[in-house]
């Protein structure tokens, strides 16, 4: 396996990125989070996946160890293939998805293109003991936690889409957000409305 590039990077289109390494061009799809890192002409080390099939062979890239973490967890459920897995993590946080699977918190998961609720439902049933008992890596630590937990981002997407806001709309606005529910609720509809003007 590839575990990580180490190079220049020569050119980006869409989400592939073109790491030169000794004078040999990797052509790695890349997360969100790795994109933002991948100007051309920078340097950059990038941890990857190796996805063989019969008839391809993908490296795909992260911004973090976490983020490859998760990818690969997300292999393992079935119905979930490499396209859907980067897309995932593209679209929220590791710490975020963990919670998500630990909650099972299935719209977070959905509000993803291509996940519908069936393929959120199987991620959070075959993922919980997974994550569970490695450790979450962000504020949520395991199961007894999660269950415990109050999840302020989670509270103040509710209330969005109780709104009438969609949970892809309530996502986009929240990311970044700090706080209590409520601080996250204004602050997520100052976007929405400056968004909208």
């Amino acid at each position: 396996m590839i575990a990580h590039v180490a190079g220049t990077v020569a050119g980006r289109d869409g989400d592939i990125v073109v790491v030169d390494v000794g004078g040999v061009g990797y052509e790695v799809t890349a997360t969100l989070a790795a994109l933002s890192r991948c100007d051309p002409g920078t340097t950059v080390t990038l941890p990857t996946y190796l996805h063989v099939r019969e008839d391809v062979m993908q490296l795909f890239g992260f911004g973090s160890e976490a983020e490859r973490r998760i990818f690969r967890l997300l292999l393992a459920v079935s119905g979930v293939g490499p396209k859907l897995a980067l897309a995932i993590v593209s679209a929220h946080e590791p710490s975020r998805i963990e919670s998500a699977v630990l909650l099972g918190d299935i719209a977070l998961l959905s509000s993803v293109s291509g996940v519908g609720r069936k393929t959120a439902e199987r991620i959070c049933l075959d993922l919980k003991d997974k994550i569970a008992g490695a450790g979450a890596t962000g504020a949520v630590g395991g199961e007894q936690a999660a269950r415990s937990a109050v999840d302020p981002h989670r509270d103040a997407r509710e209330a969005l889409v109780a709104l009438g806001y969609s949970v892809l709309d309530a996502e986009a606005a929240l990311v970044g957000l700090e706080g209590t529910t409520g601080d996250r609720v204004k602050g997520a509809l100052a976007a929405l409305s400056g968004s909208r003007g």
